[in-house]
């Protein structure tokens, strides 16, 4: 073999390994970018983040499938209200946080959050199954609104067994295994969706009893229950 032959084999050798390293490379690049939803993606999933955020309040642009700057801006809000890097990205945390997708990953916070997620399903199951599906959110809110007030419990399960705070807690029906409904109402009303306005408190006037609960302000009224501060 002659050393021009030589030689012009090293060069392919080298250009092959080049080229297959950048190959790699952008593999690795268009999964970590597949992997997310920001600026400028399009497609199903900046959909659903679209229509999760209207839906709670957050965003009030068109459910068009592309992510520009309105959609970060609202991606910014839910991550601030709920704890998150704000950087209007919606990573793997963000998605999990809305109910996108449920990440193996960081499973600590995620077995915490699933936690509270089932109980607070259960205590909506328990108090308000039957009920409008607005109104199953409401109720979580509810709870969760007691959390964050200095005058309850700051952690879901203190809220929740709190002792005479729920019925369901004193017939025994936060025991019973929630249906599906009562399981999205939660997760809902874990992103930050308030149909309550706010209310700590709420009560069926038909079958109340305490006199003082009559006498809170009403926020809004969703099915039998009233809901008040």
């Amino acid at each position: 073999m002659s050393k021009v032959t030589k030689v012009v084999l090293v060069v392919l050798i080298l250009i092959l390994a080049i080229s297959g390293v950048a190959y790699i490379a952008n593999i690795n690049i268009n999964n970590e970018v597949e992997a997310l939803s920001k600026y400028g993606s399009r497609g199903d999933e900046v959909r659903k983040i679209q229509e999760k955020l209207k839906r709670w309040g957050y965003y009030n642009g068109s459910v068009d499938g592309i992510y520009g700057s309105k959609t970060v801006e609202a991606v910014k809000s839910f991550q601030r209200k709920n704890g998150l890097t704000v950087d209007g990205i919606a990573g793997s945390q963000t998605l999990a946080a809305m109910g996108i997708t449920s990440s193996s990953s960081s499973s600590g916070s995620s077995s915490s959050r699933s936690s509270d997620a089932n109980l607070l399903a259960r205590a909506i199951y328990g108090e308000a199954r039957g009920e409008v599906y607005v109104g199953q959110v409401a109720v979580g809110a509810v709870i969760l609104n007691r959390v964050k007030s200095s005058s309850f419990p700051n952690t879901i399960a203190g809220v929740i067994y709190q002792n005479g705070a729920f019925d369901a807690v004193s017939d025994g029906q936060i025991n019973m295994s929630p249906d599906s409904t009562a399981q999205k109402a939660a997760q809902d009303a874990l992103n930050g969706w308030d149909p309550s306005y706010g209310a700590i408190y709420y009560f069926n006037p038909n079958t109340a009893t305490n006199k003082w609960i009559w006498s809170r302000p009403v926020t809004v009224t969703i099915g039998k229950h009233r809901f008040c501060k």
